[in-house]
C-alpha cells in the first residue's frame, strides 16, 4: 500500500481460494483511506470467469473478508515519519 502525492491511497493483496486453481490480486483505492473501492482480477493466469466471479461476489456480500484482504494490503503502509 502507498499513500499517493495526492493523497490518496493504492494497495494490493495477492490471495489463494481454496478449490481455485488460480491466484487472486485484489487492487484497493481511496481518495482519503476510509471509502474504498476495488478492483479483482487474475493475479498472474487467467483462470475460470465463474470462479473469478463467485469470489468478487463474496467480496461484495462479506465485510468481514474484505476487511482482512484491506488490512493485509494495509499491513504494508510504510510508517510516516
Amino acid at each position: 500500500m502507498e499513500r499517493q502525492e495526492d493523497l490518496t491511497y493504492l494497495g494490493k493483496t495477492i490471495f489463494k481460494v481454496s478449490g481455485h486453481k488460480e491466484e487472486y490480486e485484489i487492487t484497493f483505492f481511496s481518495k482519503r483511506g476510509k471509502d474504498w473501492d476495488y478492483s479483482l482480477h487474475f493475479a498472474h493466469e487467467s483462470g475460470d470467469e465463474d470462479q473469478l466471479l463467485a469470489v468478487d461476489t463474496r467480496i461484495e456480500e462479506d465485510d468481514e473478508w474484505f476487511d482482512k484482504l484491506l488490512d493485509a494490503a494495509l499491513d504494508t503502509l510504510p510508517d510516516e515519519g
